[in-house]
């Protein structure tokens, strides 16, 4: 990237530019309501110059079909899975702070299903970062969703 040091360069060595000590700062499966600034807050560091925030909402379609509702279950190993994958993350990453939440249960539309966040010296390890987090826990986490249908049909996601 322009104007960023490069790994090798002086500016890389100083503490602010380095994955902080312990950057898991929040991490739950939960059934009650997400709280972007919950998150946002959780990722706050003064060495960040960068946030990167994802925010997964129920919508009212998938696939060409309304969505009456939906629910989430999780298996009891997904937040182990969820640690595992923002260790990944931190290992890629000068990670300054990192926080995931996810919702089971009974959502409806325009409900918060997953917040996550990441804090990073520069914006684009943070972009990178935080997309990496989210695509990860979407695909490794085993959570399911059970989707209803305005027409009466149901199905299963990730399950």
């Amino acid at each position: 990237m322009s104007g960023m040091p490069s790994p090798s360069s002086p500016g890389r060595d100083h503490p602010g530019e380095q994955a902080a000590p312990d950057p898991i700062r929040l991490l739950e499966i939960r059934e009650r309501a997400l709280s972007v600034d919950e998150v946002f807050a959780a990722v706050g560091d003064a060495a960040a110059g960068g946030t990167a925030l994802f925010v997964g909402t129920v919508r009212s379609h998938d696939n060409g079909s309304d969505v009456e509702g939906l629910g989430y279950s999780a298996h009891p190993t997904a937040e182990a899975e969820m640690r595992r994958i923002a260790e990944k993350v931190i290992a890629d990453f000068p990670v300054r702070a990192l926080a995931a939440v996810h919702r089971v249960g009974d959502l409806r539309i325009g409900d918060l299903a997953v917040v996550v966040a990441v804090s990073c010296p520069h914006r684009g390890e943070a972009f990178e970062a935080c997309r990496r987090l989210i695509d990860e826990l979407k695909h490794e986490v085993p959570i399911w969703k059970h989707q209803t249908f305005s027409d009466g049909t149901e199905e299963w996601v990730g399950a």
